[in-house]
């Protein structure tokens, strides 16, 4: 009794969060009708696992939405926020949150700093993420069917119901950080000779050790499917005891069947990448963007929708949309006068310069005081910190991907699903 009431309690705080409205897009009656979000980035999609294990995010955070620090690096909502909403689904919770969570339509395993490939800004790369889903599901499974055994009303758990994870959309934004770092220290040239390295990573190097007895007789549900699709996951042999998995692989053997997949963004445009580069007299193009950045984001892109073309071969059952974010982002960055903003080099919280001074903090040069204060209309800018895109950026791009415009298939988001 003891667990059922621990784990099963109505939670309406997470249901009255998705009040907000999305403009433009479908119908908010999404067809495929995806009962959970899983969700898997950086700090472009963080709702609480940084504040969660580093630092509290501070004010002014949050400030134009939510009226206080969100848990968000943004001033409102960010784009997976405003996908849950147009999909009638609960703000996710951090999954490494352990206060005020509710699991019950998915979790969050975005971290910000996180990259593909491990050994970057953060410790929870995708694999690591993929890995902490793995365990999740696990997990909320054995608790689920432990209450629901117990006789206990189930319908109002905080934990997900076992068969929803195969009904569930599986969103991936990320590998920004893999490029940012790649320019810090490497030519573009260098940069873009990671790319296979990255993208192998995505899609086909992700190794997962599983012993035959962990598979056998703890009943995992991946040995039947790897046991049917051995040519998906083994290289030469098959040992029983190794088996190599993509992570997408992974997670469509744990059940996962609708991906929706953001490409990177422009990375030249973002004024913490673009200011200190015209520092060094290179010239920006007439937008305020480093070209030779966005080039190489470009790249990264077409890679990475090549491979996502090729793993629709090898996951047949599989909805797998590749979304192209950073079309969106330029076509509102190259317009932005006339979208209603100010260009993206005028970023609204801190400063660059005369002081460097990060958003939410102070800093004393030569006993004068430099605050990190806001903009007084975020709404009409698209940088909020100097990285991040402002809630306003984030609706105008939303409203453009969510609807199909830049899917590859040419598919709404409520269409996204086998």
């Amino acid at each position: 009794m003891l667990l059922g009431k621990m784990l099963c309690v109505f939670v309406l705080l997470g249901f009255s969060l998705t009040s907000g409205k999305l403009a433009g897009g479908a119908s908010s009656s999404p067809s495929c009708k995806f009962p959970a979000i899983y969700n898997f980035g950086d700090s472009n999609s963080d709702t609480g696992a940084h504040s969660a294990v580093f630092v509290q995010i501070p004010a002014p955070y949050g400030e134009t939405f939510f009226k206080k620090p969100s848990k968000r690096l943004s001033d409102g909502r960010v784009i997976i926020d405003i996908i849950a909403e147009k999909l009638g689904v609960p703000y996710l919770s951090a999954y490494l949150d352990s206060l005020g969570t509710n699991f019950r339509q998915g979790a969050n395993f975005a971290t910000a700093g996180s990259s593909i490939l491990p050994g970057f800004f953060s410790p929870f790369d995708l694999g690591v993420q993929i890995s902490q889903f793995s365990q999740f599901k696990s997990r909320t499974t054995e608790l689920y069917n432990n209450v629901s055994s117990s006789g206990e009303a189930s319908h109002d758990c905080v934990i997900p119901k076992p068969d929803d994870f195969l009904k569930a959309l599986y969103v991936f934004d990320i590998g920004q950080n893999d490029l940012t770092l790649g320019f810090q220290n490497m030519t573009p040239p260098q940069v873009v000779a990671t790319f296979p390295n990255i993208l192998n990573r995505f899609t086909q190097a992700v190794q997962v050790r599983y012993t035959y007895t962990h598979l056998v007789f703890h009943k995992n549900p991946l040995w039947d499917f790897m046991e049917k699709e051995k040519s998906l996951f083994c290289r030469n042999s098959c040992p029983k005891n190794l088996f190599v998995l993509s992570i997408l692989q992974q997670l469509y053997g744990e059940g996962a069947r609708s991906f929706w997949i953001h490409n990177t963004g422009p990375l030249g445009c973002i004024p913490l990448m673009a200011l200190p580069v015209e520092l060094r007299n290179v010239t920006l193009d007439p937008i305020g963007c480093v070209g030779f950045m966005n080039d190489v984001a470009q790249e990264f892109n077409q890679q990475l929708k090549e491979a996502v073309t090729q793993l629709r071969t090898q996951l047949p059952q599989a909805k797998l949309t590749y979304v192209d974010v950073y079309a969106a982002k330029f076509a509102l960055i190259s317009d932005a006068k006339n979208q209603g903003f100010a260009p993206s080099l005028e970023y609204c919280c801190g400063t660059f310069s005369p002081v460097f001074v990060m958003c939410g903090t102070s800093v004393q040069v030569n006993g004068t005081t430099f605050n990190g204060t806001a903009c007084s209309d975020p709404s009409n800018r698209i940088i909020w910190d100097g990285i991040h895109y402002t809630e306003a950026a984030n609706l105008w791009v939303a409203s453009r991907i969510l609807n199909g415009s830049f899917s590859d298939p040419p598919v709404p988001i409520s269409g996204a699903c086998p």
